[in-house]
Order: C-alpha cells, then structure tokens, then sequence
C-alpha cells in the first residue's frame, strides 16, 4: 500500500513537472472510467470524447491545485462533470424555461425487460433525453446534488430542476413502459403460436 502511494505521488510529482509519459501513464490510468462520466453527460460519443480531452486538459492545468486530500479519482470526476457541464452551457443547450409538472407512471413489477436491460441500453435511453433533462437526472440521480447545488450549477430555478427531474423520469418510465408493452406482446405472441 505504502509503496503504491509513493508510486503515485511520483506519478503526480512528475506530471506537474509536465513529464509528458508522467501524463500519458495518468491519462492511460483514468482515462476509461473519467469516459463513463463524459458518457452519462454527453449526447453522442464525439461530444464524449471532447469532453474527456477537455477534462484532462484541466486535469493537468490545475493538478497543481490538487490539495491530496480526499480521493483523487472524485477530484477527477468533478472536473469531468463540470467539463461536460460548460461544454454544454457553452452551447447554450440548457432549457432554462421549464414550468413545474409533477405526474407518476407505475411500472408493473412483472416484467422482465428492466432486469435483462444492459448498462449500455440504459445510457442510450438517458442519453436521448433532452440534453436539460439528461443534466440535471444525471446531477442529481447519479452523482447525488440536491435541486438546490444544480440550481447554482447550471443557473436555473430550483423548480426548473425539480421539474427537468421530473421530466426526465417521466420520458425513462415512458420508453420503458414501451418496451415492457413490447415484451408482453411477444410474449403473448409466442403463447400463440405454440
């Protein structure tokens, strides 16, 4: 453990000198779940990848600020969710106009759809949600902010995200909905033809 810590306070001693294979090994070593973050915010791939390149630009412009205390890997995240925020405000993305609306869809617990969904179904369905609704879902679903930190964050009401919330759920319950429909009817499609 104690010769790991020195490994990466080397690591990180190197790249504040700008060592370029001290940034590549860094890069090499978070790259892929920093890309997992830059996913869940981003609409496409390609915006992913900007963001994550963005992110580590960051990364090495301000590593110098990294105080080393607490997780590295959270720091790491923070910049990427921030990044992926600002690449977005940039585009001026954001639906800021949002009345509140507040409506439930219960799901029926029979079906199997949900349980059989990959990781990689479901980040499409958030992914396909407006880039509003996906933003504050991920914020405050995933990474845990309350309505009042994304409020600050992305510079709307705390309502407009209660309801962006509400909206994304809505949309998710909607298409899975959809495919629960969809299963039982090839369900009962199957049933038939025996």
């Amino acid at each position: 453990m104690v010769a790991k810590k020195i490994a990466f306070d080397k690591l990180l001693s190197d790249c504040l000198k700008n060592d370029r294979n001290a940034q590549y090994m860094l890069y090499e070593k978070y790259s892929q779940q920093t890309f997992g973050v830059c996913l869940r915010y981003a609409k496409n791939r390609t915006d992913a990848e900007d963001i994550l390149q963005e992110g580590f630009i960051k990364i090495f412009k301000y590593l110098k600020d990294y105080s080393r205390k607490g997780s590295f890997e959270g720091w790491i995240r923070r910049i990427m969710v921030t990044t992926a925020l600002n690449f977005y405000k940039k585009k001026n993305l954001f639906n800021k106009e949002v009345d509140p609306e507040s409506s439930y869809i219960t799901l029926p617990a029979t079906n199997e759809a949900l349980s059989v969904m990959t990781h990689n179904e479901l980040l499409v369905m958030i992914r396909d949600l407006p880039i509003g609704y996906q933003t504050v879902f991920n914020l405050n679903t995933i990474e845990g902010y309350s309505h009042k930190e994304i409020s600050k964050i992305m510079n709307i009401s705390v309502n407009t995200s209660k309801s962006q919330l509400s909206r994304a759920k809505n949309s998710l319950r909607n298409r899975l909905e959809s495919l629960f429909n969809t299963e039982e009817i090839m369900m009962s499609s199957a049933a038939l033809a025996c």
